[in-house]
């Protein structure tokens, strides 16, 4: 099973690529936190966890989502982490997640994607993005292949500046920026609540016409991404092209 938490489609299409390839059932975390559902999960096959890296890690409230939930069937577990660059020591924290549920860890497989943190980041222009997703798909592929065929992803060695980035930096980024305190909108908005519709937590209300924010927000990015009218600001987005996963690519 290809499970996935994405909020510009980086994550979501990195799942459903590998589906493809394995011929396996998707489940979105996206949806199951919108639900506010944990829902026991079986799979007689092994568990492919599918998400971003914020702050060199996999987003905690994923890690949550997964120490919660009741897992049965195979316990083998796979982790395929996006990034705009590298996923630091990500893979220690996801092979100590599963040493708390009891999984079997196969490895976690890096995939860089094009980057979507607005936040203090330009994403790249269209060309650009689709060139960063065709890179991505051989190791996609080969992600795929070692699953299908049982084997672990390839350890890599990880450094002291990696493990820092995870750890120290990950606290840090977590208390100082993964907040919804610099959310806002321009005159532009319309009040069409699709930021409400995509996020996952339920964080947004639309309330005389516009959204406000409800101080649950893990900056998945995909409201100010997917909002119509490029209306949602914060940190440093503004006047920056907006971000979803290029649909040239999807074909």
């Amino acid at each position: 099973m290809i499970l996935y938490f994405s909020g510009t489609g980086n994550s979501e299409f990195v799942a459903k690529k590998l589906a493809e390839q394995l011929d396996d059932t998707l489940l979105s975390i996206n949806d199951r936190l919108k639900e506010k559902s944990l829902k026991k999960v079986y799979s007689d096959r092994p568990l492919v966890f599918v998400a971003p890296t914020y702050a060199w890690r996999m987003p905690r409230l994923v890690e949550q989502w997964i120490e919660r939930v009741t897992f049965s069937g195979n316990q083998n577990a796979y982790f395929v982490l996006t990034c705009g660059g590298s996923i630091g020591g990500a893979g220690n924290y996801a092979e100590a997640l599963c040493k708390k549920k009891n999984f079997q860890y196969m490895g976690t497989q890096q995939v860089v994607m094009p980057e979507n943190y607005l936040v203090m980041f330009s994403v790249p222009e269209e060309p650009e993005a689709i060139a960063t997703v065709m890179r991505a798909e051989p190791v996609i592929e080969e992600a795929a292949s070692l699953i299908k065929s049982g084997l672990p992803f390839h350890k890599e060695t990880v450094s002291l500046l990696g493990k820092a980035q995870s750890g120290p930096v990950n606290a840090l980024f977590y208390t100082m920026l993964v907040n919804d305190k610099k959310f806002y909108v321009t005159e532009d908005c319309i009040g069409c609540g699709k930021c409400a519709q995509v996020c996952p937590l339920n964080n947004i209300k639309v309330d005389e016409g516009y959204p406000q924010w409800n101080h649950k927000c893990t900056q998945c990015m995909a409201c100010l991404n997917e909002c119509p009218r490029s209306a949602i600001e914060c940190g440093m987005s503004y006047g920056k092209r907006r971000y979803h996963c290029p649909e040239e690519t999807w074909k």
